[in-house]
């Protein structure tokens, strides 16, 4: 079950998704982004360290660090 998140605003509900990507140096960092829909790359659950937060304007789903 991937981890979902419910606008306040707008009632859509959003899925929590992480995708691994190599900067120019070779860095490999880890991103993570809200979708409407549970696609490849959907996660379980909320990463430690971080809490969600909604944009007042839009109804989209933050995720912020503590």
């Amino acid at each position: 079950m991937s981890f979902s998140v419910k606008s306040k605003k707008s009632g859509k509900t959003f899925f929590l998704h992480a995708r691994e990507q190599t900067l120019r140096g070779g860095t490999k960092v880890r991103l993570y982004y809200f979708g409407s829909e549970a696609k490849e790359g959907a996660i379980d659950a909320l990463p430690e360290g971080y809490v969600i937060s909604e944009n007042e304007r839009t109804g989209l789903p933050i995720l912020k660090k503590k």
